[in-house]
Parts: structure tokens; sequence; C-alpha cells
């Protein structure tokens, strides 16, 4: 006897057939006893549907933060009520919640919500009565009772949170891939699936672009100390395990993947003072309007005249209103020009092992330089090294750093 939460994305239930599918084998590996908590995501394109819809109306949407949510949620409101159906068409009660019904609370930032609380009362509940219960991803609401939609990937967040605070036994993820790989296995023929990986790892990994989890979902699974199984909707195979620590010959590996992220833009603000707060008055700005800031570099562009230059990656989907912001603030601060480039990408390795294998980074960075590709930023965590380099030699990057350490035997 059990109690798992799982986690079924878009395109596993992109079609009536397919919510058919997910609800037979749910119940095909369901053990007397089981308790389950499903989590699902809107079907298949319909997200993307909807915000087409909205551009239809404005080409900029997203300015208008709270119908976006209003309008966007309405997405995982279809899906659970029919994957609720199909269960009851096999015989299975069930009953669909959304996720302010499941007791998802929120902060009120529209678009980029984070999950502030979680009291799952009425989950437990439908539980006790025997219900299958699917509860809508990506969602909560915040004090007002406003729906707020937790960003990309924000499914896999609702999941996790939700496994902890009902103290599930596990969380599986499913997804149209078998596991988290040592690269992105539609770039890499040679990618291999690991069968573990710790938190801290999947973390990095996640946030330098591995899409196969969300950032905020892996916190939340080490926040709880929830098992995450990383699994194919199609295939039953056993997927990746991502834990505390390893029980497994994976620990072995110094360096355990390649993320690349194309998603990404560059910001140079060129000629402004070299004195102090002037960071502090561009990064407070952006954060203010909740845009995230990754790599960061400094330069001096001139010693007499105290001048400097600050260079930054923003997410692509945030340029425009980050330029906005950035442009305001190089006005007041004088400066020579705000330049951008889109044509960017950040390809990155990631590993424990790391910390104790002097040379990764040479190893890294020489096998950027026999392919010929020119590094622009480079950045460093305890777990990780970033380098940002054209987009269009992303495919022929990725490719060598994983030949790099992770050769064919």
């Amino acid at each position: 006897m059990a109690l798992i939460v799982k986690k079924f994305g878009g395109s596993s239930v992109a079609t009536t057939e397919k919510i058919m599918n997910v609800a037979k084998r749910v119940l095909s590996e369901k053990q007397p006893g089981d308790q389950i908590v499903m989590v699902v995501s809107a079907m298949g394109d319909t997200t993307d549907d909807l915000i087409a819809l909205a551009q239809g109306i404005n080409k900029n949407p997203y300015q208008y933060t709270r119908e976006m949510d209003m309008l966007l949620t309405t997405g995982e409101q279809q899906s659970i009520a029919l994957l609720a159906m199909a269960f009851q068409t096999l015989g299975q009660p069930a009953v669909s919640l959304t996720g302010p019904q499941a007791g998802m609370r929120t902060n009120a930032v529209h678009t980029k919500g984070r999950i502030v609380d979680i009291t799952p009362e009425r989950v437990h509940e439908e539980l006790a009565k025997g219900n299958i219960v699917v509860v809508a991803g990506f969602q909560g609401a915040d004090k007002y009772g406003d729906p707020v939609t937790l960003g990309r990937g924000g499914s896999d967040t609702s999941a996790v949170a939700l496994a902890g605070a009902l103290k599930a036994d596990t969380c599986e993820i499913f997804t149209d891939v078998d596991g988290v790989y040592s690269a992105d296995p539609r770039i890499v023929k040679g990618a291999r699936k690991m069968k573990e990986i710790t938190y801290h790892e999947m973390l990095e990994m996640a946030r330098l672009g591995a899409g196969v989890m969300q950032p905020r979902s892996v916190e939340m699974g080490e926040y709880f100390h929830i098992p995450i199984h990383v699994r194919s909707t199609f295939t039953t195979k056993p997927g990746t395990i991502i834990r505390e620590d390893y029980t497994m010959e994976d620990k072995d590996f110094a360096i355990r993947g390649v993320a690349h992220d194309e998603k990404v833009a560059k910001i140079a603000v060129l000629g402004i003072p070299n004195t102090p707060g002037i960071a502090h008055e561009i990064f407070s700005a952006l954060a203010e309007a909740n845009i995230d800031v990754d790599m960061i570099v400094q330069s001096i562009r001139n010693i007499e005249k105290n001048v400097t230059d600050m260079v930054f990656t923003v997410a692509s989907d945030d340029l425009a209103q980050a330029k906005k912001v950035v442009d305001g603030v190089a006005d007041k601060l004088n400066a020579v020009a705000v330049l951008i480039e889109e044509d960017v990408a950040k390809v990155s390795i990631v590993g424990a092992g790391m910390l104790g294998n002097p040379g990764t980074a040479s190893r890294m960075f020489g096998a950027l330089s026999r392919a010929g590709i020119n590094i622009d930023i480079i950045s460093t965590s305890e777990i990780s090294i970033s380098c940002l380099i054209k987009g269009s030699q992303l495919k022929e990057a990725v490719n060598a750093i994983h030949d790099e350490f992770f050769p064919v035997k």
C-alpha cells in the first residue's frame, strides 16, 4: 500500500485516445490499497493555442498577466475533467480538482508564480472515499483567489510539491523520454541514460537547460525528501531516480551530463560609470520586473575615464521586457549604448565529481577549441561550468563536449 503522485505532461494526454491509455496504464500498475494522485498538464499544444488566441487580440498579451493566467489555466481544466471521466468509464471512481481546489496557494506574481503553501485536505478527503484524484498542474491561486500559473514546466513543480505536502511515498514524472540522459538524446546519438542522479546535480542540469525537469520541482523534491522517478509514458521500463545520493555505480562519473539552453539572449550595457551602486541600479530594476539574470560579466572599458561595460544574459521570453527596463536605466546612467544579441546559446557541464578533478574546465574548453567554437562568456558554480557561444554552433558544441567526457568505448 502506497500513496503515489503521478504527473503526465501535455504530450501524454494530447488526445482522448492517449488520455484513455494513461488511465488504463495507471490502473494496470495500481496495487490493492494504493492511493493515487494524478497531476496533468494541458492537452498537447493547448497552451500554445491559447497564447495564439490572446495574440489575436494583442501582439504582446503578456502585458496583461492576470488575464493571461485566467486564460491559460483553462487548458489544464480540460485535461483533468477528461481524465477523471476516463477513469470513471473504466469503473474506477475519480474526481478532478483545479490547483486551488487541491490547496495550492501562490504569491501574486502572475505567469511566474511561486507556491507559498499547500493545504491538501480536500485531496485527502477524496482519497479516503476511494477516488483517484486528478489535479490540474501548473496553477494555483493567490490570497484573493485569482488564478496564478507557475511558469514553464510548472506542472512538475505542482506534482512534487503536492507529493511533499501529502507525504507521498514517491513522485513519478511521466514524459516523452525514458529518463534523464547525459545529454539531450535528440542532439547526441551516444547520450547515456542515468540510473540515478542527485537533487543538486539534477537541479543544476535543469537550471542550465535540461528540459526534462523544471528547476523548482527538483528544489521541492529535495526540500520534502521525495524521491522523483522520471519515466516514459510509452514504456514500462525503469527511468531515472532523483534522490539525495547515489546507491549504485553511477557515482563513479565525475561529470554527470551536458546541458544546453538555446532560449537565451545577451544584453550589453556599454560605457557606464565604474562606481559603487551601478550594478545594483541595473539588476535591482530587472529584479523588480521579475526578470531572472544568469551569466554576468563586468569589464573595464577605459581605466582613465573609469568607464565599464556590463554584459549579462536573460531568457529569450523575457528579452522584450528586459530591454525596456535596461533602456530606462541606461538613460539614467548616460550609457553609450545597449546592445542585444539573440544568436547565442549556453552549453554547460554538470557533476559533483568535478570538485575533486582538476583540469575539468580545460578539457571542456579544449573540446570547444578543437571544434572551432569561440567562447563569449564563462560562468561557474561548485558543480557546473557554462559557456556562452554562437547559437548556430550549439549542436556541434554539445556533441564535442559529450565526446570528451563520455567517449564511445
